[in-house]
């Protein structure tokens, strides 16, 4: 399996032939190559997450191709065809298999609504909590997409949130809110907390690969 890495919170997923997306979302460059999609998870319903211009790009290239999504997404996609999946569920998308967990975005500010998110761990192997630090419980974890950006993050927490899961591999999104500058400061902690379990952290450019 390979992940590779766009602008933002947007994932791609490839194996034997077939293509994951998650994330798609406003801060992401038009996404090409998209025949192969046999699923798209969208973890909560913030526009930096999903647009309808990704969803009806990705629909024209692979028409009916299933989106797995929360109730608040399903809400706000009205006219779209959403799957909802919640923590604890479990679905098949071509031959990759996906379980969902956690339930909750991380909280902005209390002026704020909570809104709904679900983490997906993709083939036991691979792990995005979207906004979250929602920690897949007995799951060991071989790579971990980290954020390392967001209004809702505090670099401690993210840093404490990578010692938690303890992933063998890890690489930040959710990076769009960052300088240059800040970027590599916050991959700098999460390359640190990543190594403290023996794993080894990867820095990923918008259109840059990892095989796990």
């Amino acid at each position: 399996m390979r992940v590779t890495k766009f602008e933002h919170a947007a994932l791609r997923l490839d194996a034997g032939g077939q293509t994951l997306l998650i994330d798609p979302g406003s801060f992401t460059a038009p996404l090409n190559d998209l025949a192969d999609v046999v699923g798209v998870v969208i973890t909560h319903e913030h526009p930096d997450h999903w647009t309808t211009e990704h969803l009806d790009r990705i629909l024209r290239a692979a028409p009916g191709v299933p989106i797995f999504a929360t109730a608040g997404v399903a809400r706000a996609a009205e006219g779209y065809e959403i799957t909802t999946v919640a923590p604890g569920d479990a679905v098949e998308a071509g031959d990759f298999r996906l379980r969902f967990f956690g339930g909750a975005h991380e909280v902005i500010h209390s002026s704020l609504p909570t809104i709904e998110n679900v983490g997906v761990l993709v083939n036991e192997e691979f792990y995005y909590p979207g906004d979250s630090y929602a920690v897949p419980a007995d799951v060991t974890v071989g790579t971990l997409a980290a954020p390392l950006g967001a209004p809702w993050l505090k670099i401690g927490e993210a840093m404490d949130y990578v010692l938690a899961v303890a992933a063998r591999r890890a690489f930040g999104t959710h990076d769009m809110t960052l300088s240059v500058i800040g970027k590599n400061m916050h991959r700098q902690r999460l390359q640190w907390a990543t190594e403290q379990s023996g794993g080894e952290f990867f820095v990923l450019e918008p259109g840059e690969s990892l095989d796990l």
